[in-house]
Parts: C-alpha cells; structure tokens; sequence
C-alpha cells in the first residue's frame, strides 16, 4: 500500500530527524524514496527598493546559499537512503515550498515531513511549522508528521472514529504494522457505548486475523485528541495512525480537528490517512 514516500527536508535539525525516520520506515516496508528541498522565491529573490531611500542587499548571495543548502539537504538524504538500503531519488525544487511538495507529491503514496522546520526557535513549541500545516490542509494524499526526537519502534495506535479516514487508516495501520512486527492498539472514543462496541467491531472486521496483537482501548473521559496521545505514551507507541478528517470535515477544516490537534502536540509520529 506505500510503496513510494517523499520526503520533504528544510535541512533543518527538526528535518533531519524526520529523515532517520523516513529511511527507516522506508527499508522496513521495502519502499522507494523520493527526495525534495524546496528553495523558497520569496528569500531566494532577495528584497526590492520600497521607497524609503535605503539600496536592498544584492540577491545573488542569499539566492546561491538557499541552493547550496537545498542541494547539501538532498545529499544528505541521499546517503541517508543509499546506507539503509533503500532505492532513492531526488533534487532540489524552486517555488513556494507547500506548492511543490504538495505538487510532487501527487505521485507518490505517502508524504513525510518533520513537524517543525527553521522557524522553531521563533514560534510557540505547540504550533506546527507554516510549511507542514499548509502541506497538511492541501494534499490529497496521505502524510506522515515527524517531530524532533520520534522513533520508529513499538506498537502502532489507531485511533478509529468510523469516518472514511479511520477505515483507510484501519488498513493501512494493518499495513504498516504487519511489515515492522509490532502489535496494534486501537483507540476509540467510548462516550457512547453502543457507538464505541459498533466501532470495534468494524475494526475487527478491517484487522481479520493479524499475525501481530491487536489491543483494543477506549476513553470516556477527556478530549479525544489528549486521549490518543496520552494512549501513545503509555503503550510506547512508534506511530499513531488516524484520519487526517473525521466525521465532520467542514467544521474541522475551519476549526482544527482531532488529526491537526494530534499532529501538534504528539511526541510520536503520525500518519494522517486519505
């Protein structure tokens, strides 16, 4: 089901670490890699006179650090790949960095992208960075979001809220854990007993027979997105898988769902299925 993965670096520290995950995700579920570091027009072009009387610095220097530095990122990737194994291709693009990732990313089967970028030390720590929540909202396809200091290792959590997201989620975290060899704890929101029992039991319909364990896990109290961290935690987990919508898109476009809240504040990564 992800047989190719493109990883978007900034180059970053953040970056790097959503790299090392990557390649590793990729060896293990014996995927193709894809590489892209996106010089930014908007930096590269350098500043224009604006009527203060003050010259603007020339662009030429910042221009040609962006790609030497986009270039050095998709080298490092590269080898990142080429040690573990894995097949690998890849250059730098130009543009607007959310418009050519998601852009590339149209043909491939997973996006991966780290959390954070440059921009960390100069933002609140529970924000995402700009690039990743702008990827994020647009893509079609499915994304992984890796934050600084995220191992691939342990069980896989699904959290499952019967929407068309959650199904695909539901197989593809069968996916995916099938392929590491780790166990499977499934969330589910238990507020309404009849719903929460009718959820595991389409769960267990899309799971079948595993040759890995499946725990089952529900919460009646607290916020669904706290719950599914906290559950992450305590299991250990090296993923959480969701829907990257749930049950009311409309409203969770606006607002901020359940997926974008998780994303933001969980310490594993987490795969938002489309």
């Amino acid at each position: 089901m992800i047989s190719t993965i493109l990883m978007a670096t900034d180059g970053s520290d953040a970056a790097s670490a959503a790299e090392r995950y990557a390649v590793e995700l990729a060896s293990r579920l014996k995927a193709r890699m894809v590489g892209i570091s996106v010089v930014e027009d908007r930096f590269a072009r350098g500043f224009s006179a604006d009527g203060l009387g003050v010259t603007p610095p020339a662009p030429e220097p910042l221009a040609n650090y962006l790609r030497q530095r986009a270039e050095a990122a998709c080298r490092r990737l590269a080898k990142r790949a080429q040690e573990a194994g894995v097949e690998h291709s890849g250059e730098p693009g130009a543009g607007i960095a959310d418009d050519r990732i998601v852009e590339r990313g149209q043909q491939v089967d997973l996006i991966a992208l780290g959390r954070d970028g440059h921009d960390l030390p100069h933002r609140n720590a529970a924000l995402m960075g700009s690039t990743a929540t702008a990827v994020i909202r647009r893509t079609t396809k499915t994304t992984l979001v890796v934050p600084k200091g995220a191992e691939l290792g342990g069980p896989v959590v699904l959290a499952f809220d019967g929407s068309p997201g959650a199904r695909a989620g539901a197989k593809l975290a069968v996916h995916v854990a099938t392929r590491l060899g780790e166990a499977i704890h499934v969330f589910v929101d238990s507020k309404d007993k009849g719903r929460a029992a009718a959820r595991f039991d389409e769960v267990r319909g899309i799971v079948g027979t595993l040759p890995v364990p499946v725990r089952e896990i529900s919460s009646t109290l607290g916020r669904p997105d706290v719950k599914v961290v906290d559950s992450a935690r305590e299991a250990k987990a090296g993923m959480i898988v969701m829907g990257a919508y749930g049950r009311n898109r409309i409203n969770e476009f606006f607002l901020g769902s359940n997926a974008a809240a998780v994303a933001r504040t969980s310490p594993v990564a987490v795969l938002l299925a489309r």
